[in-house]
């Protein structure tokens, strides 16, 4: 493989509800099929049709704490009564094979992977909406919730944009294929950076190699 190896990236795509995240994760997996979702831990019980390892990592809260206290969790967060994390182990995996994985996860699950053992190879994306008005009328438009609900979503919303300054890169997503394009452009760079290539260390020795041997 030599130079040509590359390690993976974990890919944090953050935005509020409603800016097109899931939309362009979609996207994002069909234009390259070798990037991974990763598959978070839970404590809660697994709903119907959920399967164990391909949904969800279930967990009993002792074996998820116990996971937690030994450091096997990249982050990890309570929420609405249930323990959420992203276990470190098939993560370091899948970068070492070369494969990038995705994470869907909020602006403090992105900090805690910042500082984790993998930071260094962590690419961080949030994704902004055009405006608040917009933000709203998106998700009115999917019929799902109460006016209450859509009330706590806005003001979820906004708690995560708050944090938009955390992120490696910021898109306002005001046209998605345009978006999705920025995207693709972001990751096909972000694969070159250094820390990406394991292989370039021997290949720099090799051209010293090469050059000391000239006579």
């Amino acid at each position: 493989m030599g130079q040509q190896q590359r390690r993976g990236l974990l890919i944090i795509l953050s935005s509020p509800s409603g800016a097109g995240k899931s939309t362009l994760a979609r996207r994002l997996r069909d234009w390259d099929p070798g990037i991974v979702f990763s598959v978070s831990a839970t404590t809660r019980p697994p709903r119907p049709g959920e399967e164990d390892g391909r949904d969800y990592h279930f967990l009993t809260e002792p074996a998820f704490k116990a996971e937690v206290a030994k450091g096997a969790m990249l982050e990890h967060a309570y929420v609405f009564g249930n323990f959420y994390g992203s276990p470190e182990a098939p993560v370091r995996a899948a970068i070492e094979a070369g494969r990038d994985v995705l994470f869907d996860i909020d602006w403090q699950g992105a900090q805690q992977i910042r500082n984790s053992s993998l930071g260094q190879h962590t690419l961080s994306i949030f994704l902004l909406p055009p405006s608040i008005a917009e933000l709203r009328r998106r998700l009115v438009s999917r019929g799902q919730d109460t006016p209450e609900t859509i009330a706590k979503r806005m003001q979820k919303s906004w708690d995560e944009i708050s944090h938009w300054d955390g992120y490696d890169f910021v898109l306002v997503n005001d046209d998605l294929d345009a978006t999705e394009d920025k995207l693709k452009t972001i990751l096909t760079a972000t694969r070159l950076r250094r820390s990406q290539q394991p292989g370039l260390t021997a290949h720099v020795r090799a051209l010293q190699a090469e050059f000391e041997a000239l006579p």
